[in-house]
């Protein structure tokens, strides 16, 4: 199969250096708050990193009064639940989420909402119908993972699923994908399943406790953050390494550029951008401005195959995850649906 890194990774590269606070400044005088779920990955640090350096620049160029971030101590939908309803008291024009869960926070968000304030849902989404989302199509990344195996192994066989955030829509829609994928593709099936939060210590040693009772398996499919600490689990069993998808993060990419040189490892890599916090952000500055928003935007994956993975490793801060960040023109577009 010809791999490359993706159009939609290179076109938001491009996008990326064009910074811009332009538009409409209704909303210069309203205050932001991002509620966050956990930060126990690179990915979510990342997400986080980009809140602060984007907004930093919206309310320095007048664009916002305030953004706050604010961030619960553990996955806990009450514990977010009553950080919502602070931010309801603390009196913030708006609301930019990432949940705990899709449904348990929807009483606060409504509250929020009936409080007068904005709420914007981002990659963990809420299904509050006051409350706009944003996300990339969760269970298609599901299904590319089983549809990308099917060219690698046209005769099936058995994976090894390990999964994110218990309880959290991304956990359920790529769950979902996966089992799409397979009804797709009946030759393979899943053998077994495994936490791995999205962090790769938690995915290693949840990896390593089932492999002596493994079946052979012809591939690990992810959510992302994981795919290094499987491999590490693999590796450290002396067991044969399968085609382990990849999710975006840094020592995922050097670790599969060295088995790429050393043996011609071939897998691909695939993620939501953390920089779709500053998407959120952007969004939810054009509602407080008045544009008509759908309450539902979608934005593409991050996606590196095998011929663009030098690229993607390039553009990969160590330790981090590749990244793109949003300005309020390509919010526009978003909403505009270009």
């Amino acid at each position: 199969m010809t791999s490359r890194l993706t159009s939609s990774l290179l076109a938001a590269v491009a996008l990326t250096v064009l910074a811009g606070a332009a538009g409409a400044q209704e909303a210069s005088d309203k205050t932001f708050a991002l509620s966050n779920n956990y930060a126990g990955n690179s990915w979510r640090q990342a997400m986080i990193k980009s809140w602060e350096t984007g907004t930093k620049a919206a309310v320095e160029a007048g664009a916002a009064k305030a953004a706050d971030a604010f961030t619960t101590g553990e996955n806990s939908p009450t514990e977010q639940a009553a950080q919502l309803q602070n931010l309801i008291l603390q009196g913030y024009n708006a609301i930019v989420l990432n949940a705990a869960s899709p449904s348990a926070l929807n009483g606060a968000v409504k509250e929020a909402c009936d409080a007068g304030i904005t709420v914007v849902s981002f990659d963990g989404v809420v299904t509050e119908p006051c409350a706009w989302r944003v996300a990339v199509d969760f269970k298609k990344m599901g299904v590319d993972q089983i549809d990308y195996l099917a060219t690698r192994y046209p005769d099936g066989g058995n994976l090894l699923e390990i999964r994110g955030l218990a309880g959290t829509s991304v956990d359920d829609e790529i769950h979902a994908g996966l089992l799409e994928g397979i009804a797709k593709h009946p030759k393979f099936k899943i053998v077994r399943e495994v936490q791995g939060d999205w962090t790769q210590t938690v995915a290693q040693k949840s990896v390593a406790s089932v492999l002596p009772s493994l079946p052979e398996i012809v591939g690990v499919v992810t959510q992302g953050g994981d795919g290094y600490g499987a491999a590490q689990a693999f590796e450290a069993a002396g067991k044969p390494l399968p085609t382990i998808i990849m999710g975006n993060r840094q020592d995922e990419l050097a670790w599969w550029k060295e088995q790429k040189d050393k043996n011609g490892y071939e897998t691909f890599s695939q993620s939501i951008a953390p920089g779709v916090s500053t998407l959120a952000f952007w969004v939810a500055k054009e509602i407080l401005d008045g544009t008509e928003v759908p309450k539902d935007l979608s934005v593409p994956t991050l996606r590196i195959d095998q011929d663009g993975l030098e690229k993607g490793l390039e553009m990969t801060p160590e330790g981090g995850v590749t990244n793109v960040e949003y300005t309020e023109e390509e919010a526009k577009a978003v909403i505009a649906g270009k």
